[in-house]
């Protein structure tokens, strides 16, 4: 049975003290929880946030994605924002490991993608360090969520030869980063954790040589109900960012003249009539039943994995 939605995240922190040694040696998985949207979740995400014993997660992880864990789970809330971390990154590690060598199946849930400025690789090296075993479970990350429900793709045979992901935020002063190189003409530039720097990035790139009419695109709360598009220009990107907040991305590159400004992301309803079917609907049941028994296999899978 899911859990049903909490209204505050749980902030436990409970190790067993008993000193027994674990019946079976514990896992941690690094799991992608995409931008928000449960709909994006993966399914084998899906499968082993309902399966773990611990769920560690982000703050940026939405109610909708928690409430898929099992009731008898830990939830851990490990929100960072500017400035002010719930537990330091180091903790965090800590964390993961003394969890797994209880012999716990451990879900280090993360918005995004583990891998993208999520700080996977730190945990990962700990969990290695401590010879624990993780995994890791790539998810959508917030710049892929963004470019498609606004309708400007980061590559584009005439207008983006390249994508770069970059972020706005350094642990000490100005991001350092190779301006010259973004500023090339034909290449999108996305910057995580870039609204409070914008004036600086945008200053940046335009002395490095980037045309102040390069279009752009803010979007806030990718893929969410409540997501905002701002189109822009790179000269005006400062100015469009002011007054913003949440997690946003600013997105800069020829592309961006694609970009709808419609707020709220896609929908994903599936058409009814375009699917070809046979005269009597028997090609649409074969393809479903083919659906059932390939996510069974699925399932049996990564379930025999967890276990």
């Amino acid at each position: 049975m899911a859990r049903p939605t909490p209204s505050k995240p749980k902030r436990l922190v409970a190790l067993d003290g008993t000193g027994k040694a674990p019946a079976a040696a514990g896992r941690v998985w690094l799991v992608g929880a995409g931008p928000g949207d449960p709909d994006l979740l993966t399914l084998k995400a899906a499968r082993l946030i309902a399966a773990a014993d611990v769920i560690v997660h982000d703050g940026l992880v939405s109610e909708e994605i928690l409430s898929l864990a099992p009731a008898s789970a830990r939830l851990i809330d490990v929100a960072k924002r500017k400035s002010r971390h719930t537990l330091p990154q180091d903790d965090i590690n800590r964390l993961l490991v003394a969890f797994a060598l209880q012999g716990l199946t451990v879900v280090r849930l993360k918005g995004g993608d583990p891998f993208i400025f999520g700080r996977g690789g730190e945990e990962l090296e700990e969990c290695r360090a401590a010879g624990v075993t993780c995994e890791v479970v790539p998810g959508v990350t917030a710049a892929l969520a963004a470019s498609a429900s606004a309708g400007a793709p980061l590559t584009h045979r005439g207008m983006a030869q390249a994508v770069t992901f970059v972020t706005g935020h350094a642990a000490h002063g100005d991001p350092d980063l190779d301006w010259a190189a973004l500023a090339n003409a034909n290449q999108t530039v996305v910057i995580y954790m870039g609204l409070t720097t914008a004036g600086l990035i945008g200053a940046r790139l335009i002395a490095a040589g980037r045309d102040g009419a390069t279009p752009a695109l803010i979007v806030v709360n990718a893929s969410r109900a409540d997501e905002q598009r701002h189109p822009t220009t790179l000269a005006r990107l400062a100015a469009t960012a002011e007054g913003l907040s949440g997690p946003a991305l600013l997105i800069v590159g020829e592309a961006m003249a694609m970009a709808s400004s419609q707020t709220g992301p896609a929908s994903f309803a599936t058409p009814s009539s375009s699917a070809p079917q046979d005269d009597e609907g028997e090609g649409l049941h074969r393809v479903r039943h083919g659906e059932e028994r390939a996510l069974g296999r699925a399932s049996r899978t990564t379930q025999g994995r967890t276990q």
